[in-house]
């Protein structure tokens, strides 16, 4: 499973990959413009996408992805009520917080194998 990680702090970006890394072949984008265009040629089975994120925020990048068949999970540090709900109306299929919880973070990917 090809899984596109679209995030911008290092910090993050380095926990998500030493999670995934052995089990999962990762693709990397830094900011919204990088992984929308890498989205576009590489079509991963699967995005994990940060919503703030420079150049083209998360949501931008959900809504210019919609009708191209591929899954993504909002990856995001907003966690106030009602944001989950947003992020699904908004055309995210799943919803994780940071920080990161290992086990909801595996099965909500294992959702979409």
């Amino acid at each position: 499973m090809r899984i596109l990680v679209v995030e911008d702090n290092p910090v993050n970006l380095e926990l998500v990959m030493q999670l995934l890394e052995d089990d999962y072949q990762l693709l990397v984008a830094r900011d919204g413009a990088e992984g929308l265009e890498m989205a576009l040629r590489e079509r991963p089975d699967l995005i994990l996408l940060d919503l703030s994120l420079p150049k083209k925020s998360g949501w931008e990048v959900c809504q210019e992805l919609q009708g191209h068949g591929i899954p993504m999970v909002a990856l995001t540090a907003h966690a106030i009520k009602g944001d989950r709900e947003r992020a699904l109306e908004a055309g995210f299929h799943a919803y994780v917080t940071k920080p990161i919880d290992e086990d909801h973070l595996f099965e909500t990917i294992e959702k979409f194998r």
